[in-house]
């Protein structure tokens, strides 16, 4: 059985040292998530901030988008990092709810057809 031993290094100083098994969509978090913490401190900014930015944004593909952004627009304000981080989370929110309110307007519309014919 192999182990991956995580660590999480802020201003060397050791948070975590656990042993666990991780899948390799855990992997690539963990990567992903260690790239966004390069960019905002290349950027000059503590790491703390791409570790909260990390666990707030929480999926790969939103930590991608951040890293974008981090890349193109180059802020030089950690004010503008975090309004960036709190956008794209606002707006997959969104997107959860509206695909929530079309499953439920679905199911909805699939139970007046059906009691309409009586099925």
């Amino acid at each position: 059985m192999r182990f991956n031993y995580i660590k999480i290094s802020i201003k060397g100083r050791i948070l975590k040292n656990m042993a666990k098994k991780l899948t390799p969509e855990q992997q690539k978090w963990v990567k992903t998530r260690d790239e966004l913490i390069s960019e905002i401190e290349r950027l000059g900014f503590p790491a703390e901030l791409g570790y909260e930015c990390a666990k707030n944004l929480g999926g790969i593909k939103a930590m991608e988008r951040m890293m974008a952004y981090l890349r193109y627009v180059k802020p030089g304000k950690a004010e503008l990092v975090v309004d960036e981080m709190l956008a794209i989370c606002s707006e997959i929110n969104a997107w959860r709810e509206k695909k929530a309110s079309e499953e439920a307007n679905e199911a909805y519309n699939e139970w007046l057809n059906c009691n309409n014919r009586e099925c």
